[in-house]
């Protein structure tokens, strides 16, 4: 799998192993080519493929990666259960024209003597990081990882995970790499429904409600702008999902490069933020928040 003799042929490959991964890079480096990074847990969706799309448009060449990472679970959560089907994702990876797929084991990324953990500290501790405190380190010390190994020069991630993406874009600045980081919209369902691997833990009568969040998302930015305090609406519309049977984690508005909390006035650099417990299935989002001119 790891074999050289397709690399000037346009057929994707598929790797495992860190070396081969590099022989890859070299190969497309000599070539004086643009390398893009597509990192993934796989459970592929459209809000994936589509950051393949942006970053065909910007590079010559796309490496994916797919790795369920284990430091950003938490001992209670879905590490064991999240979606894999490799030989899904691989196809859906290909048909999209990646060039590059890799897979690593995880002694590929942790090796038995690996102890180094990477924190974004300003910027980890608020939203999921609050109720999941492992989580943004996890992400931060796979994601180094992963660029010290693709050595992308441009790399893509999901506005749905919009803490992460600022978080990626600090780790990038703060160690100096030479990558730049995309941020590309959030891909929905027809009904609104953010697209995510994890959707598929939804029950059917679940998947019917959960739109719901997105509505309420869109009522309270809407009332906000018209002028209605921004504890109230709040207020309001977790009550109004409770109701639905969403258990809420946050529903706040945030600043969109500090994530420091909004209160008061409404800008147009806030952003509400929002994530809810739907059965056992965890959901976020965020939109922006327009002010009325």
């Amino acid at each position: 799998m790891d074999s050289m003799p397709h690399l000037q042929q346009p057929t994707m490959s598929v790797v495992q192993r860190s070396s081969a991964l590099k022989e890859r890079v070299e190969f497309y480096r000599k070539k004086g080519q643009r390398i893009a990074f597509v990192p993934t847990m796989g459970g592929l969706h459209k809000g994936h493929l589509s950051l393949v799309k942006h970053a065909k448009v910007t590079a010559d060449v796309v490496i994916a990666s797919i790795f369920v990472n284990p430091k950003q679970f938490g001992p209670t959560e879905d590490f064991d259960s999240y979606p894999r089907d490799h030989t899904t994702d691989v196809a859906m990876f290909e048909e999209e024209g990646c060039h590059v797929v890799y897979i690593p084991e995880v002694e590929e990324i942790y090796p038995p003597d690996f102890k180094t953990v990477i924190q974004v500290p300003a910027l980890d501790g608020v939203l999921c990081g609050a109720s999941r405190p492992q989580f943004f380190t996890g992400i931060a010390t796979v994601l180094a990882r992963l660029f010290l190994q693709v050595n992308p020069d441009v790399t893509f991630f999901g506005e749905k995970d919009y803490q992460q993406l600022l978080i990626v874009k600090q780790l990038v600045k703060d160690l100096g790499l030479p990558i730049t980081v995309e941020g590309c919209p959030i891909i929905r369902e027809q009904d609104g429904l953010a697209m995510s691997s994890r959707n598929k833990y939804l029950s059917e009568e679940e998947r019917a409600m959960a739109p719901a969040l997105y509505q309420e998302m869109q009522k309270a930015v809407q009332e906000m702008t018209s002028g209605k305090k921004i504890e109230s609406v709040l207020q309001v519309s977790k009550k109004r999902l409770k109701d639905l049977g969403f258990d809420i984690d946050y529903f706040e508005v945030r600043e969109i490069a500090s994530l420091a909390l909004v209160e008061k006035d409404i800008t147009q650099t806030s952003r509400l933020f929002a994530a809810a417990m739907l059965g056992n299935t965890r959901l976020i989002d965020n939109i922006e928040v327009s002010l009325k001119s």
